[in-house]
């Protein structure tokens, strides 16, 4: 028996119509017919009444539909439980960051952590918070190291992942020195000279979180989108390049706020204070993901 065959069938029992399910499969009227024929066979039962228009499932064909979606969804589940079956036993810690907390929070703050025990070996995945979730939900890795805000839940908030606040951090928006060594930008625009920003794409998690508790006050601004891009490490390049106001994590500029090559605007109203989170997946972990998450629920209450 071919699997293809189960989504055959479920696909005409849906439609009710050979053409058109044959359409959906992506073959002659013909081809899929003999593939009904090929299952009917392998059963040894007729599934669809063929006198009727639209097609019905006879009996049979009833009870096999709900068997047929029930195997269906049970082999898409065996990779996620094969790999829940291969974490059982293994030592390795699967972890997810955001681009940013990859390059500056995270190696201090793993250190911190296994000065009372080792982590053991990771597998560490630096991307855009949208790809992160993504990972998380596909259960492709154990943990997400990320920025949050209180009013901007996520889609692993929705979905009843655990987290703990182990950090802290805030977005401030910054710009290159011009000759007086002050900032080049100001926020302030009018219609002739409009601020140029510098701005996070939908797929990055401070694009979210900014868009969310500025968005209002941005948009009565006059402004000018100059760049727009996903991380902001790209944002913090094209700063120092003189190109625009920047919303940049303080985690980020340290030594560039330090060294005077990014300097603050604005009166600190604008800046969105930042939590740095971690989460984890639901459920049982394997013993070195659960030790793991001991040691940052400990750090989590230092912060």
């Amino acid at each position: 028996m071919n699997f293809l065959w189960l989504e055959d069938f479920l696909a005409l029992a849906a439609t009710g119509n050979f053409s058109r399910a044959a359409e959906e499969r992506h073959m002659t009227q013909p081809a899929f017919s003999r593939r009904i024929r090929a299952l009917e066979e392998w059963l040894g039962v007729v599934l669809v009444d063929r006198t009727s228009h639209p097609a019905t499932l006879t009996e049979a064909g009833e009870w096999f539909r709900s068997s047929a979606q029930e195997l269906l969804a049970r082999v898409a589940r065996m990779p996620d439980e094969a790999r829940a079956v291969a974490d059982a036993s293994s030592a390795t810690l699967r972890i997810a960051s955001t681009h940013a907390l990859s390059l500056t929070f995270m190696p201090a703050w793993l250190r911190g952590l296994e000065s009372g025990a080792s982590a053991g070996p990771m597998q560490l995945v630096s991307d855009v918070m949208q790809q992160c979730e993504a990972l998380m939900l596909q259960g492709r890795t154990q943990f997400l190291l990320c920025h949050g805000h209180a009013q901007v839940p996520g889609r692993l908030e929705a979905g009843g992942f655990p987290s703990c606040v182990v950090g802290a951090d805030a977005l401030i928006p910054v710009c290159a020195p011009g000759k007086r060594n002050t900032p080049v930008h100001a926020l302030r625009g009018t219609d002739s000279a409009r601020v140029p920003m510098l701005a996070y794409s939908t797929e990055s998690g401070l694009g979210r979180i900014m868009r969310a508790v500025l968005g209002a006050r941005l948009e009565q601004l006059a402004t000018n989108v100059v760049l727009t891009a996903h991380l902001a490490t790209v944002l913090k390049t094209m700063a120092l390049e003189a190109r625009g106001i920047a919303w940049l994590p303080v985690s980020l500029i340290q030594t560039e706020l330090a060294e005077g090559t990014l300097l603050p605007v604005g009166d600190g109203k604008w800046n969105v204070e930042l939590e740095i989170r971690l989460f984890r997946t639901p459920g049982q972990l394997p013993r070195a993901a659960e030790v793991f998450w001991r040691a940052a629920m400990q750090s989590a209450r230092r912060v």
